[in-house]
């Protein structure tokens, strides 16, 4: 499951910073709902949503709960940065689907999908929402300027 080879990363980058990380497993609306309640609960300082695909699909649920329970969340698409949520570093979902489609074009065209080399997406994207103002926060000019976007 890619979240759990996400996880892995993730453990050995907090360990290096000595950041105690708590994981929730969540498979339906109501998991992510007691994520919440958990992280509430435990006075959590920060979240980071897997790029995973389960919760990609609930990004607007996570981006509410988290605007509610006014928790800094970092995730791994974009799209969760534009509804609001604080930023998010990871894969160019365009750079990926146009990948796909000169696949699906070399494929149509004759060419054997055992033949083709396997390819992964390089270009990852920083972007930053100024929803950090709300939980009274500052980003750095240096992050901002890292950023490839920033929405206001």
């Amino acid at each position: 499951m890619f979240a759990e080879s996400e996880a892995r990363g993730v453990e050995a980058a907090a360990r290096s910073f000595g950041v105690k990380l708590v994981f929730f497993d969540a498979s339906d609306s109501s998991g992510i709902e007691r994520a919440f309640r958990e992280i509430v609960q435990q006075r959590m300082d920060a979240l980071f949503v897997s790029a995973d695909g389960f919760l990609l699909t609930h990004s607007e649920q996570i981006v509410t709960l988290a605007s509610w329970t006014a928790v800094p969340a970092a995730y791994g698409w974009r799209q969760a940065v534009t509804r609001g949520g604080l930023m998010s570093y990871g894969t160019d979902f365009h750079e990926s689907w146009r990948q796909a489609g000169i696949y699906t074009g070399r494929i149509l065209k004759g060419e054997k999908p055992i033949a083709l080399p396997v390819q992964q997406v390089t270009k990852v994207e920083l972007c930053i929402n100024q929803t950090a103002k709300k939980l009274g926060m500052t980003v750095p000019l240096l992050l901002l300027g890292r950023a490839d976007e920033v929405i206001e």
